[in-house]
Parts: structure tokens; sequence; C-alpha cells
């Protein structure tokens, strides 16, 4: 598969040819190579100081460089198809949402249909937090099955953060890293204003790509075709 292009791909970066040189450090090219190979071969979001990780103690990347580095890959994605972002856990590359529909064609995804009431539920966590089962309810006007926040949290999309200073202590929801990743969210208050959003469903999932070039959480079309075949 064919990736972003960057200023980095158009230069052959060199290894020093003296290794006594006081200077050791690594030029601008080599650097964002590195860092770009780093997020296409991680099947997870990198983050800054997980980046800068990458190299050793001994030669560490210059000040600013991984920085830099990171803005070359993403403007270097300006005419493609895909795209740096940074969401909640670090940055990736991702499908851009214009080419999204065609891409998602060539995979069938696992995914779980959700009732209204796990998404309302998901909604009330999410845009409320932190918020308890009974608030929950309250704001519902029916029980919120335990089968609901299993899912939710199995699905790592909520988790406990705390409890209510009140008898009996009720556990506080809120939401994960994993809910923005999934979402393409850095943040919380990227969130859509409530009143502009009718149904969480609306929320459009990104696609990551993988350490494979396959999307996150879904199987090639060809696959689940020959799984059919052999039933």
């Amino acid at each position: 598969m064919r990736r972003c292009n960057s200023p980095a791909n158009s230069t052959t970066a060199m290894p020093p040819t003296n290794p006594s040189e006081a200077d050791h450090r690594m030029d601008q090219a080599l650097i964002t190579r590195i860092i770009e190979a780093a997020l296409l071969a991680s099947s997870q979001p990198l983050t800054l100081a997980q980046l800068q990780g990458v190299f050793p103690e001994e030669e560490p990347a210059p000040p600013g460089s991984v920085e830099r580095a990171l803005e070359l890959l993403r403007d270097g994605c300006a005419e493609r198809g895909v795209e740096l972002v940074e969401v909640a856990s670090g940055f990736r590359f991702q499908v851009k949402a214009d080419v999204h529909g065609w891409v998602a064609r060539l995979w069938t995804e696992r995914r779980t249909k959700y009732t209204r009431a796990t998404l309302e539920t998901l909604a009330l966590i999410a845009y409320r937090q932190p918020i308890t089962r009974g608030e929950i309810e309250q704001v519902r006007g029916v029980a919120v099955s335990s089968n609901i926040i299993q899912a939710l949290e199995e699905r790592e999309w909520i988790r406990v953060v705390g409890h209510r200073d009140v008898p009996g202590k009720p556990a506080l929801f809120g939401t994960t890293k994993g809910f923005l990743d999934y979402f393409g969210l850095k943040r919380l208050d990227e969130l859509p204003p409530l009143s502009e959003l009718k149904d969480i469903a609306e929320l459009e999932p990104q696609l990551p790509l993988d350490r494979d070039g396959q999307l996150d959480g879904a199987v090639p079309a060809s696959a689940a075709m020959g799984a059919e075949h052999a039933e």
C-alpha cells in the first residue's frame, strides 16, 4: 500500500560517515521516516513520548525534531486518502472521511448491533459524566439493565471513574480513551453539541490502519465471503 508522501520521502538520509564526529544527530529526513514507520507498524496510536522513545538514549532525536516530523507527515497527507491525526491515545494514520465510503466496501465489519437503550445510555455517560446508573435511569425514565453497562464496559467505551459520596456510594461512570479513539476524538470537548446530535449513532467511527494495513475491527470482504461458502 502506498503511504503518504512527505518531504522526507524524497530525500535519502545517509548514516554518519564518521562515527567519531561530535555531532551524531540524525537529519530531519531520517527522523521523519522513522516516525512514519513507527506509526505504520503500530496497531495502536502512539504518544509523543512513545515516539521519542523509539530513539536510543545515546542518540536521541534532537529537541523538536519528532514534533517537526509529525508536522511534515501531516502536511504530506494533504492530497492523500489517509491522514495523520491525534486522538486521545496518541497519533495514528486513518482513512479520510471523504473516501471512507469506498474503502469500507473492502471490509465486512464485525460490528455489534447495539440497542437504542445501549446507545442512549452511552450518550448520557458521554455528555453528562461522571454519572451514576441511578441518574441515568432518572433521565431515561426506565431501569438500566446490567447487560447494558456490561456491554459498554466490555467494549471499553466506559469505566468506573469514582463513587458518589452518598449512601450506598454508587459508581460513577465516564467514557474512556477507547471511546474517543473510536470516534476519532482527542478530547471530550470535541463532541458535537448535544442539541445538534439526534442520536449518538450519528457519530461516525473512524477507520485507523493496523499493522497489516487493514481496518480496525473489520475483516476483508473476501474472507467473509469465503466463510459463508464454507458453511
